[in-house]
């Protein structure tokens, strides 16, 4: 008798502990979740924008006439005399490129053909013109003779006043063509130096023109080299770039914004520069170009992009080590405000039409429809819905519904939010 009672007891114990886990899995458990207090604080909403640095005023050094650049520099040279890129520059006492003159090319066959041809012709022609002149000497030694005898001869009565006048008329005719025969065989002659001059050739020792002929360029005004188009020696045409000169301390930021995001941006928005490699800089809206343009983006898509211009506030101290042509990211101010109540923008979802969150109360989920205003990246504007203080769960799953219970996994008293 007694051993089935004990049998009976054990299983009483094996029925009660069964019904005891059972309850225990089945009872409601809370639900942890990480949540985020609905706080009044400054906010403001940005348009951002991958940006370049720009020295305001760049100056291009040109080459003023065609001709055989001398080597600017190169990376590995280490002359002092030479120029290198952020070397310092002095207007117009630094010389910044030295150009000489071109060697004469090398002549095929035919063209030097033609050339001794034209040559031998000059020749020709200087020396008929020489001839000329010896002939016309004599004719004025001649006349010269016969006014004498007629000046002679007019002392005497012999000859009238109108002989007299016809020999000095001669005369001064024969010299006057003496200096016309003399100026046509300077005139020959310059024709044969050209002549001669272009059979001229390349010597190809490679030998330096005189100094003395070269044209120096001299920096246009004073700053630092940003960049050097052409830094070995080269033949050049006129107009070719040769210099780039500006001063790395008068630098400002060139954004391209979509055309959908530059309506926002007004004259004189405040603006952040970051992501250069050192702190946040303070920026101003300086311009927004009138016009737009087409630019193709990395995944080949055509965005109509509008240019802005963005001054920097900040002491030149706070960021010497930018340059010209640095890579920078923008964030222009489109609107602020110093009091505003503010969530996480990942405590949002939708509930048909509206947006919702779930608020906790009681250590129970509640979902809240919300009225929102601006946003941006991190945080979203309530107008209605939602008190200072109310707590949100951030990042909902599907475990979480209207009226479940819910453990807080992290508390989160005061923004900044994640």
């Amino acid at each position: 008798m007694q051993r089935n009672w004990w049998k009976r007891a054990g299983w009483l114990a094996a029925v009660g502990a069964v019904a005891a886990a059972a309850t225990w899995f089945a009872w409601p458990r809370a639900v942890p979740v990480d949540t985020a207090p609905a706080a009044r604080m400054p906010m403001a909403v940005t348009v951002d924008e991958e940006a370049r640095t720009r020295v305001r005023h760049v100056y291009t050094v040109s080459a003023p006439v065609a001709g055989k650049v001398l080597r600017i520099s190169r990376p590995d040279d280490h002359d002092e005399t030479s120029l290198h890129v952020g070397d310092d520059v002095i207007e117009g006492k630094t010389i910044v490129a030295v150009i000489q003159p071109v060697t004469p090319g090398l002549l095929d066959v035919r063209s030097r053909a033609e050339l001794e041809a034209a040559l031998v012709a000059a020749n020709a022609v200087v020396t008929l013109a020489e001839a000329e002149i010896r002939r016309i000497e004599a004719a004025v030694s001649f006349a010269r003779a016969e006014l004498a005898r007629a000046e002679g001869l007019a002392r005497s009565n012999t000859i009238s006043a109108r002989d007299l006048e016809k020999a000095r008329f001669d005369l001064e005719t024969i010299q006057a063509q003496l200096a016309t025969t003399k100026a046509q065989l300077e005139v020959r002659r310059r024709e044969q130096a050209v002549a001669a001059a272009r059979l001229l050739e390349s010597s190809g020792t490679g030998a330096d023109t005189n100094q003395g002929c070269c044209v120096q360029i001299s920096a246009p005004v004073s700053g630092r080299v940003l960049r050097i188009v052409q830094e070995d020696e080269a033949v050049v045409q006129a107009g070719a770039p040769l210099v780039q000169i500006g001063d790395p301390r008068d630098l400002e930021i060139v954004a391209d914004f979509l055309s959908t995001e530059a309506v926002q941006i007004k004259t004189g928005a405040a603006a952040t520069i970051d992501g250069w490699g050192g702190s946040a800089l303070r920026g101003r809206v300086k311009r927004i170009d009138p016009a737009g343009f087409v630019k193709v983006s990395a995944l080949g898509i055509e965005e109509q992009r509008v240019g802005t211009v963005i001054d920097l506030v900040d002491p030149p101290k706070s960021w010497a080590r930018l340059g010209h042509d640095f890579r920078v990211i923008v964030h222009v101010s489109t609107w602020q405000s110093q009091d505003a109540l503010t969530i996480p923008v990942s405590a949002l979802f939708r509930r048909g039409d509206d947006w919702a969150v779930f608020a906790v109360k009681d250590g129970h989920a509640r979902a809240t429809i919300v009225r929102t205003g601006q946003r941006n990246s991190k945080l979203v504007e309530v107008l209605s819905g939602l008190s200072p203080g109310d707590r949100v769960v951030l990042h909902p799953s599907d475990r979480v519904t209207d009226g479940t219970m819910v453990a807080e996994r992290q508390t989160r008293k005061t923004p900044p939010y994640p």
